[in-house]
């Protein structure tokens, strides 16, 4: 079947990123991909979790629990998973010659691995959100993925494509003039501020981070007319903090890219009534993001980041092309 879910176990007559199990088995069947695995990128609020969980010591074992008992990388807790980089090893006969790839090409995926049949042998290095591993991965035919480029770093690549939709939805959404707020200095946090500084030109471009290495990263960036500390779930306290920068007038759009939970009501106090607000972080909740802004009567646009959007994973890439100071700082993150 086109969306995989051949391979469900259980509960039967879902969608496979729905599922609580899936069929794992490293063979493709003639509509899928079967990827020799290099590397995952465990989800930033799914890695996050897991390490407050279990500490740092703990966090392949916990990793090897989870792909053991659901066959793909979906955390129960936070219900996201990641992406991963990986070689092809088969190609179902039903795909010949209709994908743009061929056994031996190096890829990465570009849907989750809550959606991904993985079957995990070995956990050999962590280096941040980024494990490398023994292990192989299945697509299906409705599964995209991209070729990594031969210009950058395949590890550089997947840190930037595991956020890849964040950066061409501030496109979408920020004009010239804007004042733009970023809650978050990581990977989308970044990426997002060099498209926002792009699209708002001489607007203005406010980001919060909690993190003090964190700011002083993005301060030396230079994409940013603000950088300021505050904690995210302290809603009040980063209000005061964008009321005294916007002298009041808070942001016309607003992206959220924390990976903690509780964030949604400074996103939401942040905005200005008719204002808009991305979260693009997997630790949203709809609930708290809905009834909050009820709560405090404010009228704002209020949109779930979707990961995909066409061209996503080009249109982020080039902007690691085009910013010397990003790749730098992207390089000596996540590359080898």
């Amino acid at each position: 079947m086109k969306y995989g879910c051949h391979r469900v176990i259980k509960p039967k007559g879902v969608f496979p990123q729905a599922a609580y199990k899936l069929d794992n088995t490293p063979k493709a069947y003639d509509d899928e991909i079967l990827i020799q695995v290099e590397t995952l990128n465990i989800d930033s609020a799914s890695f996050k979790q897991i390490k407050d969980e279990v500490g740092e010591k703990g966090i392949a074992k916990r990793i090897m629990e989870i792909v053991e008992e659901r066959g793909k990388m979906h955390n129960p807790v936070t219900n996201s998973g990641g992406m991963l980089i990986g070689k092809i090893k088969e190609i179902g006969k039903s795909l010949e010659g209709k994908i743009d790839a061929k056994v031996g090409d190096r890829i990465a995926t570009l849907v989750s691995l809550t959606l991904t049949p993985l079957k995990l042998y070995r956990i050999k290095k962590i280096k941040g959100e980024q494990i490398d591993v023994d292990a192989y991965a299945i697509l299906f035919e409705s599964s995209i993925f991209a070729k990594l480029p031969e210009d950058i770093d395949a590890k550089v690549a997947l840190a930037a494509l595991d956020v890849a939709g964040a950066a061409p939805l501030v496109g979408k959404l920020v004009k010239e003039g804007d004042t733009v707020l970023i809650l978050g200095a990581g990977k989308s946090g970044m990426l997002c501020t060099y498209e926002a500084r792009k699209r708002t030109k001489n607007g203005k471009v406010i980001v919060m981070t909690r993190s003090k290495k964190s700011a002083g990263r993005i301060k030396s960036l230079g994409y940013a007319d603000y950088v300021f500390r505050a904690d995210a779930t302290n809603p009040l306290e980063v209000l005061d903090k964008i009321e005294k920068v916007t002298k009041g007038e808070l942001c016309d759009v607003v992206i959220n890219a924390v990976n903690a939970s509780n964030t949604e009501m400074a996103s939401i106090v942040s905005a200005k009534d008719g204002g808009k607000i991305c979260f693009f972080s997997m630790a949203t909740s709809f609930q708290k993001a809905a009834l909050g802004a009820e709560g405090i009567g404010k009228d704002v646009y209020m949109l779930i980041g979707n990961g995909y959007s066409k061209g996503h994973a080009e249109y982020t890439l080039n902007i690691l092309r085009e910013s010397k100071p990003l790749m730098k700082v992207f390089k000596k993150l996540y590359g080898n």
